[in-house]
């Protein structure tokens, strides 16, 4: 997932809000994945949440070669980022390893043209409890109303239960897919092509609503 960002023996810093959406004693699944690749490619890691970004950033000898922060907070961390950092998401790097990112990035555009009569599938693709601030069923739909009108329509599907028929969607948004493998998302990303409905992820859309993408 960090292919082409981070090299051997680089500084990567990942910024990780534990907050009511955090899993109790635990990181979620992407945050373990990209730790431990960046472990294996030799790099060096720095862990801390917005609140200590500041610190962590502070206490460095040098500005670290990435930052990698979790969607939600991707506008706090451009803020505190030093001048030459690459920034990117856990789920824009997911979105680049698993999906058709160019597809993703062209139709996040597709947000601009969004109504109160537009209808938006979110598509989880685990079956947790939602969290009170869920990301996919509250804070996507929020910004996205904010920008469209409050009678814009946001259905919502976890787990393998995606729609066969997507024309009455305008837009389609997946989450990262870290419970799927490429071959799967790649599968509804072909669908919605095929059907003519633009389809993006979580960390594009929030990036682009943001004007951060």
């Amino acid at each position: 997932m960090t292919e082409g960002l981070l090299d051997e023996g680089e500084l990567a810093m990942l910024v990780m809000p534990q907050d009511r959406q955090a899993p109790k004693g635990r990181l979620i699944l992407p945050q373990q994945q990209i730790i431990r690749e960046l472990l294996d490619r030799k790099c060096r890691v720095v862990c801390c949440d917005t609140d200590t970004m500041q610190d962590a950033l502070d206490s460095l000898k040098e500005a670290p070669k990435a930052i990698i922060a979790d969607s939600q907070v991707i506008d706090k961390v451009q803020k505190l980022k030093p001048e030459g950092t690459a920034l990117s998401s856990f789920s824009i790097l997911l979105a680049a390893a698993k999906g058709d990112i160019g597809y993703f990035k062209e139709s996040a555009k597709t947000i601009d043209s969004l109504d109160g009569s537009s209808k938006v599938l979110i598509a989880e693709a685990c079956t947790h409890v939602p969290a009170t601030e869920d990301i996919g069923r509250v804070q996507i739909p929020r910004l996205l109303r904010s920008r469209a009108g409050e009678s814009l329509q946001v259905d919502v599907v976890s787990g393998r239960d995606f729609p066969e028929d997507l024309s009455a969607y305008s837009l389609v948004i997946h989450c990262g897919a870290c419970m799927f493998n490429r071959r799967y998302v790649m599968e509804r990303v072909r669908q919605a092509k095929s059907q003519g409905v633009p389809m993006t992820n979580y960390g594009v859309a929030i990036a682009y609503i943001k004007k951060l993408l």
